[in-house]
């Protein structure tokens, strides 16, 4: 017998170096903690070796990024998957040792110009190589404490000062490694795989200054690629937005679960900042309000809200439509099964049910604001992005999906308000608090399906120790009974997650992996992905054809996520419908498409292109009303008339003028794109 031996592939032998650097890296964290007894020439070989160690890492990324599937001689299981969490690690890893070599250098310097006060160096580096080293192994404290932060904040505002100062050749300080944070000069689009696109006036934090003049680069949307250096330019500080810097982009957030039997500290480094900077800056009117005592200290305007505002990558109906492969060949989330002439079942790590069940000692705002709507938003969060915002639960029961392997992915809670400023009538969202509830313990197994008490955090989800209500702290200073009374009074979120009986897990299995929702209209979300599995998989004679569809379904349905008196319309529609059909219609599935089909175009299809509808707008008590008074007469008539076809016809019907986007499905154009 003869054996053959398979050739390591390209990914083999990176993850391979990767787990070599690591070990590498490991020993050289421990034997900085000896640096503070070592002489000037040791702790210099020992920065330089820091410094080397850093660009092998860098370069294995490099490579890694450079990586296809195509390239490997055999197939490779979940390698997507693999490739991300190596890129994850190796960048922790280059982060470690910037920052181990920041120290060291630093060292240098007091040791070379103050040797007297060598003793007071050390500690103080043993102390941060520590921080390094846990922060290694636990992957989620803090790197740093507050006051060696402020130090190191300090010292680069000098060096960048100093930078400054010395500002006689342009080049010169492009080079500057202090200075990590740019301005693109014009646009630039990627020639190949790996670079980064860009437009003018694009802010940019610089993470590798390469020396070919191929910068790595990171945009505001956590976006990372290789782009030329002269097509940058140094931000200006005094301008009126900017790129977070490091300490921001690594700032880790604690999120206390009163339920799960301590505090969990999560890494977070959502790219979202422009959303983030807007409602962390934008405080004029909430200081005022917080002044004259007409909101707690602890409130802010809404972090939720304004992602939603940053376009459809957040709304519940970007999420609807099917996924498409790498390869774009293929639908990802979306399978024929063949033996049931229906979608295929896709069970995902992540899918339940629960209930906002209650709010606790949650402070009132004072006079001088009308509450225009009190809601909760939430999200999935795993600790480095904001998947699927839900805009309201008009019923206190949801449902969440998601098939993210990340061991921190859990559900974002912010109850919030929609309020107007009596004395200017200046509208807008505060948050109230949040909470996290993270869905997975440290071994991997799911938290229990019970009620959980989750205790409000007040400021933004990216602010740290800040109170709902700071007063009630206060007044508890006194004594230790006190201080019980106030732990009772904290604003509190009361969240049950239920058990999935089999019914529940066959819907939920046969919706997208990654949506959040209401169950009130899950049935409705379930006729839809029937009708696409039909069109797109079923129905469709050859798969490589893109043309357009004609399907008003498919082409409108999305749009009934963002407005949910029309999904209400369609559910009293359809359970109206429903209540006349037999039993044994009931059972037939394919009969039940068909009467929903019908149901759908004589109710909610008009109405989206209704002129004399008022657009839909969150919390506006007059539109909200006037909204409902005209969809409850219109199915009132259709009714009467028995279906639609009169309104339509009728001169006292105004409507948009035609576009051909209301029946033609672009499912190429509105899939959402894998990342390979």
């Amino acid at each position: 017998m003869t054996g053959r031996r398979i050739r390591t592939g390209p990914l083999q032998s990176t993850l391979r170096r990767g787990r070599e650097l690591r070990e590498q890296v490991s020993a050289l964290l421990q034997e900085s903690k000896k640096a503070g007894t070592m002489d000037l020439d040791k702790k210099k070989n020992l920065s330089q070796r820091c410094l080397e160690l850093k660009k092998s890492v860098d370069e294995n990324a490099f490579t890694l990024q450079n990586l296809k599937k195509s390239d490997e001689p055999a197939p490779v299981g979940n390698y997507h998957q693999r490739k991300e969490e190596e890129e994850k690690q190796l960048s922790k890893l280059s982060q470690q040792l910037e920052k181990l070599a920041s120290i060291l250098s630093r060292e240098n310097v007091m040791k070379g110009s103050m040797v007297d006060d060598k003793s007071k160096a050390s500690p103080k580096l043993k102390q941060e190589n520590e921080g390094i080293e846990d922060d290694d192994e636990e992957e989620c404290d803090e790197e740093s404490t507050e006051d060696e932060e402020e130090e190191e904040e300090e010292e680069e505002e000098d060096e960048e000062e100093e930078a400054a100062e010395d500002d006689d050749d342009e080049d010169k300080l492009l080079d500057d490694s202090t200075i990590r944070h740019f301005t693109s000069l014009g646009d630039f689009t990627a020639q190949q795989e790996g670079d980064l696109t860009i437009k003018k006036g694009e802010l940019l934090l610089i993470i590798d200054k390469k020396p070919d003049g191929w910068w790595l680069a990171k945009n505001s949307k956590g976006e990372n690629g290789l782009v030329p250096k002269t097509y940058l330019t140094v931000y200006d500080k005094d301008g009126v937005s900017r790129i977070p810097s490091d300490e921001e982009a690594e700032e880790d957030i604690e999120v206390t679960d009163e339920t799960a039997g301590g505090a969990e500290i999560l890494k977070r480094t959502d790219s979202h900042w422009s959303a983030v900077k807007k409602a962390i800056t934008e405080n004029n009117t909430l200081d005022a309000l917080t002044t004259m005592g007409a909101v707690p200290a602890g409130f802010r305007p809404s972090t939720l809200a304004q992602l939603l505002e940053e376009g459809i990558q957040f709304r519940a109906h970007r999420f609807l439509q099917p996924e498409l492969t790498p390869s774009k060949l293929a639908f990802q989330d979306l399978v024929w099964n063949s033996e049931k002439g229906s979608i295929q079942s896709r069970p995902t790590r992540i899918s339940l049910i629960l209930t906002l069940w209650n709010c606790k000692a949650i402070p009132f705002p004072g006079l001088s604001i009308q509450v225009l709507s009190r809601h909760v938003r939430l999200c999935l969060f795993d600790g480095n992005r904001v998947t699927g915002i839900l805009p309201c639960l008009l019923d206190g029961d949801c449902f969440v999906r998601s098939n993210s392997p990340s061991p921190d992915i859990g559900i974002l809670f912010e109850l919030g308000i929609t309020y107007i400023r009596n004395s200017t009538g200046e509208r807008g969202e505060l948050s109230c608090g949040w909470a996290f509830l993270k869905l997975f313990d440290s071994s991997g197994i799911p938290v229990p399906s019970k009620t959980y008490e989750l205790l409000l955090n007040g400021g933004t989800p990216y602010e740290k120790g800040v109170e709902v209500d700071p007063s009630i702290s206060r007044k508890a200073s006194i004594g230790v009974f006190h201080q019980m009374i106030a732990l009772r009074k904290q604003p509190q979120l009361l969240v049950k997650l239920r058990s999935l009986n089999t019914r529940s897990k066959d819907i939920l299995n046969l919706l997208p992996e990654v949506l959040v929702g209401s169950m009130c209209y899950i049935h409705l979300l379930l006729f839809y992905r029937q009708i696409l599995g039909d069109v797109l998989l079923k129905d469709r004679l050859n798969m490589q054809n893109t043309d357009l569809i004609s399907n008003p379904i498919l082409s409108t349905f999305p749009k009934l996520m963002e407005q949910p008196d029309l999904m209400d319309a369609l559910r009293s529609a359809w359970a109206e419908k429903e209540s006349t059909l037999k039993r044994s219609e009931k059972r037939d599935q394919e009969l039940l498409k068909s009467v929903f089909t019908l149901v759908y175009h004589d109710s909610v299809f008009p109405l989206l292109q209704s002129l004399l509808l008022p657009e839909y707008r969150w919390a506006e008590e007059e539109s909200e009303g006037t909204r409902w008074r005209m969809i409850a007469d219109f199915l009132k008539q259709n009714r009467e008339r028995d279906g639609t076809l009169s309104s339509l016809l009728s001169s006292e019907s105004l409507h948009r003028a035609f576009d051909i986007a209301e029946i033609a499905y672009d499912f190429l154009g509105k899939a959402q794109q894998s990342s390979a």
